[in-house]
């Protein structure tokens, strides 16, 4: 390769590094001022993260280290940052991908785009209501005398803090599997009838994250398996749908010349 060559390779190069470099200061940017935000109402959002656990009957939290306190509501205010900041976060990333695709490439990601903070907030919502009550109940259950001792549960806010994050984030990610399973199908690694043969095991995989995340009972089990693999049913209807979708936007075979 000649200099010439070699030095105009080097420019579109140099562009993608300053346009990617723009784009991650405006995704820090985004992420400081929501930080400083959630900082300001870090008291708020722990409260609301700590109300499940008053409902439960809990109504007392202990930090056993000084700068256990502090460092929880660091980490409340950096995960609410992240999750307010998300949908700057994705449009700048969107911004920095989107001119490297064709427009039926464009028109086929911004769906999942827009669906993935929708799943991840059913997902978080689900968790929030139903499955992280349902645990506080039933471990908190065993409180009481046990052969002549006294059992009480005293939390510490950031073992708290660390159950409520991993049940949050848990099944948000979890409710992404529509988003996951359309994007395989789309870049050609998956096949829909490929994901009906799998759907036995899918239902096994999906119970046995509900085993992992919900508490050990079967009703709870059960009761959050239900979602999961009706959302592994609704990415098989929807890839259906753009199967069909592309099949009648394909151009037509022209017939064969005589």
């Amino acid at each position: 390769m000649s200099d010439d060559e070699l030095e105009s390779s080097r420019a579109p190069l140099l562009d993608h590094l300053i346009e990617l470099r723009r784009r991650l200061l405006w995704s820090i940017l985004a992420l400081a001022i929501a930080f400083g935000i959630c900082l300001y109402f870090v008291r708020p959002i722990f409260s609301f993260l700590v109300h499940p656990l008053i409902r439960a009957g809990q109504n007392k939290l202990i930090y056993t280290q000084l700068f256990e306190a502090f460092f929880v509501e660091m980490k409340v205010a950096f995960f609410s940052a992240l999750m307010l900041s998300f949908p700057i976060i994705a449009n700048q990333l969107w911004q920095f991908v989107a001119p490297g695709l064709y427009k039926k490439e464009r028109n086929a990601l911004l769906p999942f785009l827009w669906a993935t903070p929708v799943l991840f907030t059913m997902g978080a919502a689900l968790a929030y209501y139903v499955a992280i009550p349902m645990a506080l109940h039933f471990l908190l259950g065993f409180q009481g005398n046990l052969g002549g001792v006294q059992q009480e549960a005293l939390p510490s806010i950031a073992s708290y803090l660390s159950l409520v994050m991993q049940f949050l984030f848990g099944f948000g990610i979890a409710f992404l599997v529509p988003v996951l399973l359309m994007i395989l199908e789309r870049a050609g690694l998956v096949t829909r009838k490929q994901l009906v043969q799998f759907r036995r095991y899918a239902i096994v995989a999906n119970t046995a994250v509900a085993a992992l995340l919900a508490p050990p009972d079967l009703g709870s089990m059960v009761l959050l398996a239900v979602p999961l693999i009706l959302l592994y049913e609704l990415a098989l209807i929807g890839i259906w749908f753009t199967e069909k979708r592309r099949k009648k936007d394909a151009p037509e075979a022209l017939p064969p010349a005589l």
